[in-house]
């Protein structure tokens, strides 16, 4: 897995440099009987008093008690049962100071309002707290030199993440796909200069995903969107020390829409793995399609000369206003080439963020209970999509008898393009989603058929079953 996505020249998994939420008394009064006597009243107001004083001060008693036991109660809930949730309230990133200027509706005078509304220090200052340093520590599997068998190793990645959202339990980021792409652990650290070692993540990182390395949260991947390289990861509000709670803020998002070529801009990401930089620059054109060395194409992006390096990626780019307007994706590496860095567009990609925001966070299953489809699966290539006019998905190259896929209706040649709600890029990604699903489970896939050479789509609902060799 890359740190970042390059243009140009391929890159290997070594690090080397790449191209491309009481009680209430109620008083009632009532009606008092009088004694037939004088000094029948005076023993019974002496009686009266005495039984009142008693009753009173039994109240009190009572009440203290009462008030005792109850904070005891919720002191033992909060310390022992530890609900998850946390009373902290998140707050949103500010808006930059704006300075005011003539109104115009030119695009000249628009650039140049936009570059004089607020400083990049400003910016910087009120955006910091939303942003994060992301680590994923992967598995990477080497070839022995006599080529008879393999050994594996972890590796780690570096790059950046967005705070855009949050709901009772989580915490929400947003980042890049290829950030996150292949991870078996993933830790992320907040506001700071100081982040996690990456080695010292490698060495800590347990093979269940957990990670115990100070100054680092462990996080799950919540969704991902291979196809315009986005993804969420959750981290729980429980994990992160509540005097990190006080000072993170989530993203204030702005608009992609009526950006201007000229426009000042802030690019905010861990560069190098080294914690939170900032660059600055201009944009310099709009709607731009470029294709990554992983041979995918990515369109309509933001391109700016501010600085994007290794680790940039997931970072936020703002506005003057310190507005998040995209997210950093990829740069162009190359020796004769300077300042060309690429960004999603923020209009682009909030809607896909917010469909993945509100998916459910789900852990990798044991192996031997993972689900099991019956398919095998290929990956299309550029080429044969464009030919062929197919669908982006999985490929189903065989189909096995009696399996979950044939009892759902699948047959050889669809193309399985969307799976539980998510997109499917090709084989590997829907082998990687099917690591978070159980045996029994069952599922709704979108798959695409040629029919008289035209390919339609249809909704299959199928039960995950259990791998032959796991019975």
């Amino acid at each position: 897995m890359n740190d970042e996505r390059n243009l140009g020249e391929k890159t290997d998994d070594s690090g080397q440099q790449p191209r491309y939420e009481h009680y209430q008394f109620h008083e009632e009064q009532g009606t008092v009987l009088k004694p037939s006597g004088p000094s029948g009243h005076r023993r019974n107001q002496n009686s009266f008093q005495k039984k009142a004083g008693a009753t009173i001060a039994l109240a009190v008693i009572f009440g203290l008690v009462a008030a005792v036991v109850f904070q005891a109660a919720n002191f033992a809930a909060d310390r022992f049962l530890n609900t998850g949730k946390s009373s902290v309230q998140i707050k949103t990133t500010d808006s930059v100071d704006l300075q005011e200027t003539a109104s115009d509706d030119s695009t000249a005078d628009k650039v140049l309002s936009d570059s004089e509304n607020g400083t990049v220090a400003a910016v910087a200052q009120a955006s910091m707290p939303s942003v994060v340093a992301i680590t994923t520590v992967s598995v990477q599997e080497i070839p022995s030199f006599f080529g008879y068998s393999s050994r594996q190793y972890k590796s780690a990645s570096t790059g950046s993440g967005i705070i855009v959202g949050d709901n009772d339990d989580e915490l929400l980021i947003a980042t890049n796909n290829h950030v996150v792409d292949g991870a078996t652990t993933l830790s992320v650290c907040f506001i700071g200069d100081d982040v996690a070692n990456a080695e010292t993540e490698t060495v800590n990182a347990g093979d269940n995903g957990d990670l115990n390395v100070e100054d680092a949260v462990s996080a799950k991947i919540k969704g991902t969107d291979a196809d315009n390289d986005l993804a969420v990861v959750a981290v729980k509000k429980s994990d992160i020390p509540e005097d990190t709670l006080n000072q993170i803020k989530i993203a204030q998002i702005g608009s992609s829409d009526d950006l201007a070529v000229g426009q000042q801009v802030v690019a905010i990401g861990n560069a190098l793995g080294y914690g939170q930089s900032v660059t600055s620059g201009w944009i310099s054109a709009l709607n731009r399609t470029i294709s990554t060395d992983d041979g995918t194409n990515s369109t309509g992006l933001i391109q700016t000369d501010a600085a994007i390096n290794p680790g940039n990626s997931g970072g936020a780019l703002l506005n003057m206003k310190g507005e998040l307007i995209g997210i950093n994706s990829a740069k162009y590496a190359d020796s004769a080439v300077e300042g060309m860095g690429y960004a999603i567009p923020i209009s682009k990609a909030k809607p896909i963020l917010e469909e993945l925001m509100n998916r459910e966070t789900r852990e990798k299953v044991d192996s031997s209970k993972k689900g099991y489809l019956g398919v095998s699966l290929a990956s299309l290539t550029t080429e044969a999509i464009e030919m062929y006019n197919m669908p982006t998905g999985a490929f189903v190259r065989n189909v096995e008898d009696d399996s979950p896929a044939q009892e759902a209706g699948i047959c050889k040649g669809d193309i399985i393009v969307k799976f539980d709600g998510q997109k499917v890029s090709d084989g590997d990604d829907l082998l990687d989603k099917l690591q978070y699903y159980k045996s029994g489970e069952k599922i709704e896939a979108v798959i695409a058929r040629a029919t008289n050479g035209e390919y339609e789509e249809n909704t299959v609902e199928l039960t995950l079953g259990t791998r032959p060799d796991n019975e």
